[in-house]
């Protein structure tokens, strides 16, 4: 018995840091950049966007296709990036298994 309390101990202690990593991921940002700089994308770790920025110059009227691709670019990599930072914070806690659903 006395073995399974201190398990249960351990089991609270890490729900608890895992908890506050996962919190601690919302004041955590990337940024990624795409079109040479022309459109940056800013979210947080739990994949928030925080921000677009879009330069002027790409801005064509004659071409919204190239900017809304340019946009759908950058979103997704910092997507990937957030992906990347989570799996990061969170992995030593799960030993580098991919548990669905965890986090």
């Amino acid at each position: 018995m006395k073995n399974m309390n201190q398990m249960m101990k351990q089991v609270k202690k890490m729900q608890a840091q895992m908890e506050k990593a996962q919190a601690e991921l919302a004041e955590k940002t990337v940024e990624a950049t795409v079109g040479g700089g022309v459109v940056k994308v800013t979210a947080n770790g739990h994949k928030q966007i925080l921000s677009v920025e879009i330069a002027p110059e790409a801005v064509d009227p004659d071409d919204v296709e190239m900017l809304q691709d340019l946009v759908t670019a950058a979103v997704n990599e910092a997507l990937k990036q957030v992906d990347e930072l989570v799996a990061k914070d969170m992995g030593k806690f799960t030993g580098g298994l991919n548990i669905p659903g965890l986090f």
